[in-house]
């Protein structure tokens, strides 16, 4: 990808994870194909095109790691019980007990989504 195209893909929420929002300097962005490349039967009945710059979001390393070459929905539902396994680890449970750290589901709103409205 030429460099003015991960510029603007950069800039298009404004230097943030599209997906969590947080700050992420350009040498560290992932370009995340949306809807991924690897799912073309997807793109083809939905008319998309995969590397359309609506397509095409900034992520970070850890979003982009998770989200991996899933469909959008299935990353969102992913999301939505994440708390719930991270339940079912022992130190976690500790954690939580213990007041240090504090799991909350997550609402299924991505940043970009936010953004938007």
């Amino acid at each position: 990808m030429k460099k003015e195209d991960r510029i603007k893909v950069y800039e298009k929420y404004n230097g943030k994870c599209a997906y969590c929002g947080r700050d992420i300097a350009f040498k560290d962005m992932q370009v995340d194909h949306y809807y991924p490349r690897s799912n073309g039967s997807y793109a083809k009945t939905f008319g998309i095109d995969i590397n359309s710059f609506d397509n095409l979001m900034p992520s970070c390393r850890r979003c982009n790691h998770y989200k991996r070459a899933e469909l959008p929905e299935h990353f969102r539902t992913q999301m939505k019980t994440l708390h719930k396994r991270l339940m079912k680890i022992y130190i976690v449970k500790v954690a939580v007990d213990y007041g240090i750290i504090e799991l909350k589901p997550f609402d299924g709103v991505f940043y970009f989504e936010r953004e938007v409205n």
